[in-house]
């Protein structure tokens, strides 16, 4: 014999999940991070329209700590300045996050030096930042007691940096950079390149007198022009591949008579 379903039971149920929701929405909400609402931080400087999303990972050293404005920092974040809380830093910041820049879910910026990454950088998630890491000159020491290496890290402008990559003390990345999911980077990157790989290397390079190099696959994407609307969009998702050349032709052909679009196509 089937159960017989306790209707008031699931009603209960429905009813405390959404309060569970509509809870947790409010604490992400309220316990995010803005310079209007900084909570219990006290940053260097965070621009206007930055936001740091609720829950963050672990935060210190933040007066240290400068982020530009209109900046989405995911949740689960970190963000260090120094080896350790409470430590004088002097009078320079550690760690600058220019303006635009966007940064996934479960990143992490260790900056024990300085760290600086430009403007307009998107960061995927899990994405490693330090300018630290472990030495193991000593065979006689365990390698977690040797003093660590320090080494600047700089990330140019409008860099896109892929999921689940690490970028080791050093690494000096140039202008609008591609670092594919997972890579390793180390050393010098140039401007417009794509590197893959562990340890990181340059897989294809735009220089003004060769274009791409490997030539890219596939053609660009074209952006949506000024002004059409999402009415018009959702009308022209309804064209068929018919009406889409009839489209091209008038567009090759300014001449030819728009109503042509209208006509149906040939059967037979």
């Amino acid at each position: 014999m089937p159960k017989r379903k306790n209707t008031f039971s699931s009603w209960r149920s429905r009813l405390a999940q959404r309060a569970v929701h509509a809870g947790w929405a409010w604490v992400q909400r309220t316990g995010s991070v803005t310079a209007e609402h900084p909570g219990r931080f006290r940053f260097g400087a965070l621009g206007t329209g930055t936001r740091l999303a609720f829950p963050l990972g672990t935060v210190f050293g933040e007066p240290w700590i400068h982020v530009g404005a209109h900046c989405i920092i995911g949740e689960q974040v970190t963000l260090t300045a120094g080896l350790m809380p409470d430590l004088d830093l002097g009078p320079e910041p550690i760690l600058r996050i220019g303006d635009g820049v966007v940064l996934g879910r479960g990143s992490h910026i260790i900056a024990d030096t300085t760290v600086t990454i430009a403007g307009d950088c998107y960061f995927g998630p899990y994405v490693y930042v330090t300018s630290t890491n472990h030495s193991y000159d000593d065979p006689h020491q365990p390698i977690g007691k040797q003093w660590p290496r320090m080494d600047p890290v700089e990330i140019g402008p409008g860099c896109w940096i892929g999921t689940g990559a690490v970028i080791l003390p050093g690494a000096r990345i140039g202008r609008n950079v591609v670092v594919a999911a997972g890579a390793v980077v180390r050393g010098t990157v140039p401007d417009h390149a794509v590197v893959a790989g562990a340890p990181a290397r340059v897989v294809r390079r735009w220089t003004p007198a060769e274009g791409w190099q490997p030539p890219l696959r596939t053609p660009a994407p074209v952006p949506i022009p000024d002004g059409i609307t999402p009415g018009e969009l959702r009308e022209l998702s309804k064209l068929d591949d018919a009406a889409v050349a009839r489209l091209a032709e008038l567009d090759e052909d300014p001449g030819r008579a728009p109503d042509r679009l209208a006509e149906p196509a040939a059967e037979g």
